[in-house]
């Protein structure tokens, strides 16, 4: 009776624990037995926390019991490893904090823990989120679960994995300049980063604080709708954090896109993508068009610099946010005679070479000389990105784009060319540089059965907006989900 739970969706498994049909305590052991008959070849979780899962589903089985269950009481969830929990090891996939255990938690974790929300366990990633493939992890790569020979993507890969496996309902992520929405493409899954402020940033492990937003993967855009209704919100503790209303997100899903206008960025189908990604992309635009929906060509003129701007300003942030690891405080101590040889050999040890790479760069372009025609002129160019985009929403509601110019490519293919990995992120950075919503939705295979994603791109806050036309391209029917390898 429980050995297929994995394959609910949260809201058939909130509608099922309601019922009493389920319990969590069933729902969590039938997760914990599918990670175990499938994530020794996927490598998506760091940590498993069984014996805490399990109590929270006997917690939560008792609320639901009572008919206290909010939306996600008793839903198992998988936690990307860059969030503080509460006496939980959180390592950002790092050698410096190997042993760290944090005494508190995230915001969004706490939330998610007086929802009654169940924690399989804390996912894998690229090291501090520095990275497009999750091959930057101190603890060994995440591969795909349509073919292990490949990429997950990254830099939340470990949870976009688990949720394309079903080894979790649905899974928490960071995206900086895509490592939301590149892992949910290359795994077919949904992924959403919403407005930059929209969700709290407390208790996340920094890279770059500007660009840092924290977002949902899920199996359904319905399901990606409870989840950021239950992320969002106004928190003291991060004073970036917008104080405005949340929408109940759910209802939003209409089905409806008549009319909705569907911007279309000539800069963002270019030389290089992969045939089969744009003929999908042109494809999923083509039955929105069907469905009402209106699409208009925009341009966003100063797309070509995005990569540039994005690698200073994100790098620059990095060095400073880095700076903490120390061996003084916590995390990684090395043995050596002098504080500057502790300094020296802890920051040696415990960071990995992509780390390494991005403090430099980061600590070059703010150092004196070099600040005002680096970092200073990334963010004049940062602005120039958010106009292009304002002046767009000006003549559409939605921007429809390519997620990726590629599906999943193979592990170890892009790891000696850095600057090829980074281009793998070329239509997700602005939007971070412009801190806008960005939601991506399955739209097909190319010819190896690898997903394919579409990347909807919403003005400031409007979620709701990404969400609509996101379930509209689900509820066509035509993408239908293939199974993964495993």
């Amino acid at each position: 009776m429980t050995s297929d739970l994995y394959k609910l969706t949260v809201s058939e498994a909130r509608a099922r624990l309601r019922a009493r049909d389920v319990s969590s305590a069933e729902l969590t052991r039938a997760c914990f037995d599918r990670i175990a008959a499938v994530d020794p070849r996927l490598h998506a979780y760091l940590t498993l926390c069984e014996r805490e899962a399990l109590a929270q589903a006997e917690d939560a089985d008792r609320r639901l019991g009572a008919g206290q269950a909010p939306a996600l009481c008793g839903i198992p969830l998988a936690i990307k490893d860059i969030f503080a929990t509460r006496e939980i090891r959180t390592t950002c996939a790092s050698r410096i904090l190997e042993n760290f255990v944090p005494p508190f938690d995230a915001t969004v974790i706490a939330k998610l823990r007086a929802d009654g929300a169940v924690f399989l366990g804390k996912t894998n990633m690229d090291e501090f989120a520095m990275g497009s493939s999750t091959e930057n992890s101190a603890f060994g790569p995440t591969v795909n679960p349509y073919d292990l020979g490949r990429v997950a993507g990254g830099s939340s890969g470990g949870s976009a994995a688990a949720v394309a496996a079903d080894e979790c309902l649905a899974a928490l992520g960071t995206d900086t300049g895509g490592s939301i929405r590149e892992p949910a493409s290359f795994c077919g899954v949904i992924g959403i980063k919403p407005t930059y402020s929209r969700v709290s940033r407390y208790g996340v492990v920094a890279y770059a604080s500007s660009l840092d937003q924290v977002g949902p993967f899920a199996k359904t855009v319905r399901d990606a709708a409870i989840m950021l209704r239950a992320l969002a919100g106004v928190d003291p503790h991060d004073s970036t954090c917008a104080d405005r209303p949340v929408p109940d997100y759910e209802q939003s899903l209409t089905g409806e896109v008549k009319s909705l206008r569907l911007g279309v960025p000539k800069e963002f189908f270019v030389e290089g993508m992969e045939r089969e990604v744009e003929d999908a992309i042109r494809a999923a635009l083509k039955q929105l068009e069907a469905m009402g929906a209106r699409a208009v060509e925009i341009s966003l003129p100063h797309t070509e610099y995005a990569i540039g701007a994005y690698y200073l300003i994100a790098t620059a942030e990095a060095s400073a946010n880095l700076a903490r690891y120390d061996g003084i405080r916590y995390g990684l101590r090395a043995e050596a005679a002098t504080l500057a040889e502790v300094y020296n050999l802890s920051r040696a040890q415990g960071f990995g070479a992509e780390v390494k790479r991005r403090i430099m760069l980061g600590t070059f372009a703010l150092s004196t000389g070099y600040y005002d025609a680096y970092y200073l002129k990334a963010q004049k160019v940062r602005t120039l990105i958010r106009r292009d985009f304002e002046q767009a929403f000006e003549h559409c509601d939605v921007i429809v784009t390519p997620t990726a110019p590629t599906t999943a490519f193979k592990l170890g293919e892009k790891t000696a060319d850095p600057l090829q990995m980074y281009l793998s992120d070329i239509f997700t950075i602005s939007v971070n540089l412009a801190g806008l919503p960005g939601l991506v939705v399955p739209c097909g295979y190319d010819s190896l059965n690898l997903p394919i994603g579409l990347q909807l791109i919403g003005a400031p806050f409007g979620e709701e907006t990404i969400l609509r036309a996101g379930d509209a391209c689900e509820r066509s029917g035509a993408f239908t989900r293939r199974p993964p390898l495993v």
